[in-house]
């Protein structure tokens, strides 16, 4: 919070040069969502309408209001005009006069207009089209690599550059004026910067504030801080403020934040602020937590390690990558990406990457993750792409890095800096960059490990910074190997390798990998016509922007499953292919904790909706990924280890993430599809904190009789832990496609409590991955995609305040669906 603000928001009037319309357009806001709004455009993301709605973007827009300002304001003696967001490139005028020109949508935008303003004023935001930007851009350049799906020309302009399309995005370079536009005025003085530093030791933690202040005038001022405890202690300091100058605050017996499933996450309160003449100038106010964060790399017996150390504790890094949430940035919400954080939670998260092909989020996802345990793994904003570096280009990256930097630089959350996305491994692996210009390959050193390290240490020197990801350390010294630093891996999936390939690896942190699928069937009802439900279809086709890889899922589907006899069997079956695929590799580097410590596979959420490699659609709804999440990225948990696949040699895992050691039982069961326990083993666990180990080795060929019987029976483990089983799973000795299932009978029976609903499923055979979904509500269950393994059956639970308001058990009962693999052919 910043006192001294006249808010510029809301109505400003649109339109584009060479036509007479003019529209009324919400700011913060877009170009498309006014359009769209005006009902002068189609949706563009209903079947193939995203071509026609990209030439909006080859045209100028204008964004124009007037606004009033009193005689007293404008004799205040700073008189600043800011805008927090600007998408992207143009110019700003105020009373005729040009203020300046804007280029960058990541930056913040400060003019100082005392000169230009008068009591009735006029503001306007000149747009040129992005498209047009960067084809004139691209054609005077020699740089021929572009990312998939992107249009040439993209790295030209500081704009995310998803938005002119990647492999799972469309071509939207939508434009507008998307942040908080604001007069600031000063007449006394006022706080420039505030900057929070942590020094733990001792029982206690200095909370050190360094400041700059700005003083009109001859008369003195001082600074007050104030922290407040969760509990509500409060401890104060205040002195003489000095142009710069610095506070300490010792805070004994510190509650400290941790990520998500190892403590709690306490916040404390920082108040900052400026006073003289007994009034309040300015005051700012932050939320931390107290904690360190850091990242071990050193030499170990594997090569160097890549772990997040948190207040002194080496930790297993769990989640995915974040991408932006909308092609349309208006149609974001507060609301909507504190839920998305939420769901990381609900699913064992404790970190995600913020990609750098996209922007800077909004404040509110960071304090979510502050408030959720989530970790933050920071990427610059550049991504797959050549930059051309010259003394305009250098002093808006720093001046854009500043900006980012200082204003995130103080959240628990903020647990690493990552200079860019790919784009070390670009240049040194594959060739891919082969035949462009050495100097490109200059800049690039000088960009990201000169330039950018620098700057962004210089605004924050108590987090980690990484150069580049993949990388192992920087210098193009092999930086995609597995042996040290993190690791993107794509030959699961972009060079049609088996999922099994994962246990060939021992990544010491991978960052990067995943397994496309379709989204729900809903969600494909939502882009798409029921005749165009084929996945070869030209709508089904530009709802895929990874090539050909419709035809890829089908590849994968047909090494495991049967042909699925529909369009929602198929979207189906390739949302259980995807979980498959991603436990498969989760639970082998779970298995080598302490060698790999980290999994953020591609990807947590989509921009529109497609298929992808999300665990969460665009509308927020769970894949089998997400369910599955929650189970493998589980803190105390089992696994199963084939001595190849299909094997009936299996080692059984249990793992515990935690600071707790922790006793456990663990079953083993060989059974039949109707529910005939053939075998059983049961022994006791102990498990050490953080101790992941090898507890049972077992070989059912002495109970399985024949090949012909492997077809009809399954091994089951599961993990007991004050009579609770807290971690199942199964093993086939066939691929699915040869077992031979019965069709399941379902029984459903819904009881209502006061906040939720339980649901017992129940069948009459083994019933493999059963889906539950509503046919028109949305909503999260406890548990989904799941065996059932014996006639007790699974009970799952909705919490009520996820679901439509007045929903009852009646409209469950009349609303649910269930199907396992057996139906899906």
């Amino acid at each position: 919070m910043t006192k001294n603000r006249l808010n510029l928001n809301g109505i400003w009037q649109l339109s584009s040069p060479g036509t007479e319309e003019v529209y009324e357009a919400s700011v913060p806001g877009s170009v498309l969502a006014c359009m769209l709004k005006e009902q002068k455009t189609e949706d563009p993301y209903w079947g193939t309408n995203e071509y026609q709605v990209r030439e909006i973007f080859r045209r100028d827009f204008q964004y124009s209001r007037d606004f009033s300002l009193t005689p007293k304001l404008l004799e205040a003696r700073e008189l600043t005009l800011v805008f927090e967001g600007i998408d992207t490139i143009g110019e700003v005028y105020l009373n005729g006069q040009l203020l300046g020109k804007v280029k960058d949508m990541h930056r913040t935008w400060r003019f100082d207009v005392k000169p230009f303003l008068k009591e009735e004023n006029r503001l306007t935001v000149y747009l040129h089209s992005p498209i047009a930007y960067i084809e004139e851009a691209d054609r005077n350049s020699d740089i021929t690599y572009c990312s998939t799906g992107s249009m040439p020309g993209n790295g030209f302009l500081r704009k995310a550059h998803y938005m002119f399309g990647w492999d799972w995005g469309p071509q939207l370079p939508d434009m507008g004026i998307f942040r908080d536009v604001y007069l600031e005025y000063c007449q006394e003085g006022k706080l420039e910067d505030v900057y929070i530093r942590q020094h733990h030791g001792q029982g206690q933690v200095k909370v050190e504030l360094q400041y700059e202040r700005k003083l009109y005038g001859d008369g003195e001022a001082c600074i007050e801080v104030e922290i407040l405890e969760p509990e509500g202690r409060i401890f104060t300091q205040k002195e003489k403020a000095q142009d710069k100058g610095k506070i300490e605050i010792s805070i004994p017996n510190p509650r400290l934040w941790w990520p998500n499933g190892y403590g709690e996450q306490p916040l404390y309160q920082v108040k900052v602020k400026l006073s003289g003449n007994e009034r309040i100038l300015d005051e700012k106010e932050y939320t931390i937590g107290l904690r360190t964060i850091t990242v071990s790399t050193e030499k170990d017996a594997w090569g160097n390690a890549f772990a997040f150390v948190v207040n002194g504790q080496k930790i297993f890094a769990m989640g995915a990558n974040y991408i932006p949430e909308d092609n349309i940035l208006s149609r974001l919400s507060k609301e909507r990406s504190i839920k998305l954080i939420q769901d990381c939670a609900a699913a064992n998260f404790n970190c995600i990457r913020i990609w750098g092909g996209g922007y800077y989020p909004e404040d509110y996802l960071y304090e979510a993750c502050d408030r959720y345990g989530i970790l933050v793994w920071q990427d610059l904003m550049y991504a797959c792409n050549v930059y051309v570096l010259d003394q305009e280009f250098e002093e808006n990256i720093l001046a854009e890095t500043r900006d980012n930097v200082k204003r995130l630089r103080h959240h628990a959350c903020l647990a690493l800096w990552c200079g860019n996305n790919e784009m070390e491994w670009l240049w040194d692996g594959g060739g891919r960059l082969k035949g462009h210009h050495p100097r490109y390959k200059a800049d690039y050193i000088k960009i990201f490990e000169m330039l950018l390290p620098r700057e962004t240490r210089k605004y924050d020197d108590q987090t980690f910074y990484w150069l580049s990801s993949p990388s192992s350390g920087g210098s193009f010294d092999n930086p995609n190997d597995w042996q040290r630093g993190d690791n993107h891996y794509w030959d699961v999936w972009h060079s049609n390798k088996p999922f099994t390939e994962y246990r060939n690896y021992y990544f010491r942190f991978c960052s990067e990998y995943g397994f496309q699928s379709f989204p729900h069937k809903k969600t494909i009802d939502s882009f798409c016509s029921r005749e165009d439900q084929n996945i070869f279809s030209e709508v089904m086709e530009s709802h895929q922007k990874n090539g050909q890889a419709n035809a890829k899922i089908f590849s994968y589907i047909s090494g495991y499953y049967k042909y699925p006899k529909d369009m929602e069997s198929i979207a189906y079956i390739s949302q259980i292919l995807q979980l498959k695929a991603i436990q498969y590799g989760v639970e082998h580097w779970r298995r080598n904790w302490g060698r790999c410590m980290g999994s953020l596979y591609w990807q947590l959420n989509d921009c529109w909706p497609v298929a992808s490699w999300a665990s969460i659609d665009y509308y927020g709804r769970w894949k089998a990924l997400h369910y599955g999440a929650k189970r493998f990225y589980s803190r105390y948990m089992a696994s199963a280890c084939e001595e190849e696949e299909l094997s009936t040699k299996i080692t059984y895992y249990v793992h515990n993430e935690s600071f707790e050691p922790k006793e456990g039982t663990l079953e083993v069961s060989l059974i039949d599809r109707d529910f005939q326990v053939l075998h059983q083993e049961i022994i006791e666990v102990n498990s050490g904190a953080f101790e992941t180990k090898p507890v049972l080795e077992t070989d059912f060929s002495q109970w399985i009789e024949g090949e012909e019987q492997k077809r009809k029976v399954f091994a089951r483990y599961r993990l007991f832990r004050n009579g609770e089983c807290v971690s199942t799973g199964i093993t086939m000795f066939v691929k699915p496609k040869y077992f031979k299932y019965r069709v399941p009978e379902y029984e459903t029976l819904v009881e209502e409590k006061e906040d939720r609903f339980l649901i017992r499923v129940k069948a009459h055979s083994f019933a493999n991955y059963v889906e539950l979904y509503l046919i028109e509500a949305d909503c999260v269950f406890s548990d989904n995609y799941f065996d059932i393994t014996d006639p007790e059956g699974i009970q799952v639970s909705v919490e009520k305040e996820t679901l439509p308001q007045g929903f009852a058990c009646s409209d469950i009962e009349e609303q649910l669906r269930l199907k396992s693999v057996a139906e899906s052919y």
